[in-house]
């Protein structure tokens, strides 16, 4: 049986690709709302998709009266007591930033070496694509009930998710949600994703004038903003780089050894750029929070004069360890930030948003049934149970909403990817392992 499925998703890949390359060729960034449009053309492609292999309902739904980000819920009954499985991708794309940075147009998906480079060719559009491929490999002979959830604006951060899961609660429920929107551990090596750390940002702005005034005469008594707010900052960190923000949660991660050479191939760090914090690499990496500036308010080098400034802001980007909450961990930053200002000067802090740490219980029936999956696809082996120093914080609504279905979190990228990022590639050869391994994961399931 294997083998046959092995053959069939390779009979099934030239069509699977070209459908693929048309959802890349829509412009479904959901954060422009000038092409809100095309979000909406993204949405109605995919239901097409799923008509197309014969479902039993295909809907096209939001959660706001206002049209929304949509959403497509579909679905395609098995045999009778079998149990129901959720596929999750998403059909939005993050912005594709300066064209000059891409070495093929970001929307038109191009084949070089062994990637299919595009934006949303890897993330999430090849999700819905492997979900697919998994499908037609069954055809109308499905051995389980397959709930599709193709989401609109996970790029956006899936506000209005939680709306759609209440909304929809019924249509959802699942016995095994399978979420197609992570990674594998490297190309040959499949991974489970089990842990995610959560989301803090928050800016933080200090004022020590009422008016911007001359350097030369006030200077020396009086602190300038921007001084102060780089003391705050340095704050952040003790000397070897560890977040010195008390009461933060931390914990062990998977024993998954990273070797220093693909760690600097991965992160483009530059040469003799040394590492920070302290402890083993992954836990630095998954299971400890990371504090970062990502952005600052202050005058331009260019044309700058000899002023002392009255107020500086700057934004900070807080990953928080899974077992932690960002109710308490906005509480610690805001703690810290009030007691080590310096010379007294006025802080605002105003959170900007947050997202919860998971962490899964990859235990029991269906993730038995997803490790013998993945085995069998990447040819013996064994998927890694991997850790990922990003945030997804809506796999945290769907064990919240659906607290007795089993969690699988999978996907199609690789250390190399660069989702996000200019020259986003899908490895067409893992691509094929992906699809590979769900419709052997949902044969398995069904047995």
């Amino acid at each position: 049986m294997s083998n046959d499925i092995r053959a069939q998703v390779q009979q099934l890949l030239p069509a699977l690709r070209r459908d693929l390359e048309d959802l890349v060729r829509i412009e479904s960034v959901s954060a422009d709302p000038a092409r809100a449009g095309e979000v909406q053309r993204s949405a109605e492609a995919v239901a097409e998709l799923f008509r197309a292999e014969r479902f039993d309902s295909v809907e096209i739904v939001s959660a706001r009266e206002d049209g929304g980000a949509p959403a497509v819920i579909a679905h395609k009954a098995g045999p009778e007591g079998a149990p129901t499985v959720l596929l999750y991708a998403h059909h939005d794309v993050q912005p594709e930033n300066d064209h000059a940075d891409w070495d093929s147009p970001p929307f038109e998906p191009t084949e070089r070496g062994e990637r299919l480079y595009g934006r949303g060719a890897a993330d999430d559009k090849a999700g819905i694509a492997a979900h697919l491929g998994a499908l037609r490999v069954f055809g109308d002979d499905l051995p389980v009930s397959v709930t599709m959830f193709i989401e609109g604006e996970e790029e956006m951060g899936s506000e209005s998710l939680p709306d759609l899961l209440r909304a929809h609660r019924d249509r959802l429920s699942a016995d095994v949600i399978v979420i197609a929107d992570s990674g594998n551990w490297d190309i040959g090596e499949p991974a489970l994703t089990t842990s995610l750390r959560g989301l803090v940002r928050a800016d933080v702005e200090v004022r020590t004038l009422t008016h911007a005034v001359h350097s030369g005469m006030w200077g020396g008594l009086v602190p300038d903003a921007l001084m102060t707010l780089s003391r705050l900052i340095t704050s952040l960190h003790d000397d070897e780089g560890n977040v010195a923000v008390a009461g933060l949660h931390a914990g062990p991660a998977a024993d998954v050894e990273y070797p220093e050479a693909r760690l600097r191939a991965e992160s483009g760090v530059n040469p003799g750029v040394e590492w920070i914090g302290s402890g083993p690499v992954v836990e630095r990496l998954w299971t400890k929070p990371a504090l970062s500036i990502t952005g600052l308010d202050a005058p331009k080098v260019a044309g700058a004069s000899n002023t002392l400034i009255p107020a500086a802001r700057a934004r900070i980007s807080m990953r928080i360890a899974p077992g932690d909450t960002t109710q308490n961990a906005v509480e610690c930053l805001r703690r810290h930030c009030e007691q080590h200002v310096p010379w007294g000067a006025q802080l605002q802090f105003t959170v900007v948003d947050t997202g919860e740490a998971t962490a899964i219980d990859a235990t029991g029936p269906a993730y038995d049934a997803a490790r013998a999956a993945f085995a069998e696809a990447w040819d013996g082996t064994a998927p890694v149970d991997m850790g990922v120093g990003g945030s997804i914080p809506f796999i945290a609504e769907f064990l919240e909403a659906f607290p007795q279905a089993s969690v699988l979190v999978t996907g199609v990228e690789d250390p190399d990817t660069r989702a996000h990022g200019a020259n986003e590639g899908l490895h067409l050869a893992e691509f094929e392992r992906v699809v590979l391994a769900e419709a052997l994961l949902l044969r398995n399931l069904g047995a």
